[in-house]
């Protein structure tokens, strides 16, 4: 397995605009975002990346929306993604849209997003699919110089121990395609085959109690009762 963090990684595309097709795959991950931000409340929500901003999060009920990047529109605090200039525990819902896959160390942006991150709060992730057929345009020489194949494409497994690492709970994780005759994505091949899709989505929650209790750890802590002499005793008359 190839290490997440790497020495540098080709410049972020500024919009969805700059992808061919890049306005088809805004559209349908919106689609499968918009039921999830309907679910979300809280004050802050924080967009992290060119791409994120672009996202139309109306359906959220977090009034407080900020983009943050080192450039691109529309822009509300520029700073870097792996060094955000807020304090922990003062955001409530963290969108990634495909920022892992132009990031030259997810671990860390990851890290970043869970310190801001509230108990209970929200994270989302999106990414392309290596295991595609975009993922196998990928290997074509020609086209990996080229977006979105210069981006990296980590596996739905990789990123869910990510975040299992983190004490993440995934709420829904799927993969949808996206055709280009089909503005809203091929909904027959999400349906049978999501995990061909060549997008795919997370959706997570930061828990602060571990996922799974140790059972020993759990048997160690309890303090044994001391049985009543007697006490279960049936009474008999002589």
């Amino acid at each position: 397995m190839k290490p997440a963090r790497i020495p540098q990684i080709p410049s972020a595309p500024i919009c969805w605009a700059d992808l061919p097709w890049g306005e088809y795959y805004r559209e349908a991950l919106e689609q499968q975002l918009k039921p999830w931000f309907a679910k979300m409340y809280g004050f802050h929500l924080l967009k992290i990346g060119n791409l994120s901003a672009e996202i139309n999060s109306e359906s959220c009920a977090i009034s407080h929306q900020v983009n943050v990047s080192l450039a691109g529109q529309p822009l509300q605090v520029k700073a870097n993604p792996l060094h955000l200039p807020f304090a922990e525990k003062s955001v409530d819902a963290c969108l990634l849209a495909h920022a892992l896959p132009w990031c030259e160390d997810p671990h860390r942006l990851l890290r970043e997003a869970d310190r801001v991150l509230i108990d209970d709060g929200w994270l989302i992730l999106s990414s392309f699919n290596p295991m595609s057929l975009m993922g196998l345009r990928k290997m074509v020489p020609i086209l990996r110089r080229k977006p979105p194949y210069n981006s990296r494409m980590f596996t739905m497994v990789r990123q869910l121990d990510w975040l299992s690492l983190l004490n993440f709970e995934v709420m829904y994780h799927s993969g949808f395609q996206v055709l280009p005759w089909a503005r809203q994505g091929g909904k027959l091949l999400s349906t049978h085959l999501p995990a061909l899709g060549c997008m795919q989505v997370i959706v997570a929650r930061k828990r602060t109690i571990p996922l799974t209790l140790n059972p020993m750890k759990q048997n160690k802590s309890r303090t044994p009762l001391r049985q009543a002499v007697g006490a279960t005793r049936q009474y008999r008359k002589p």
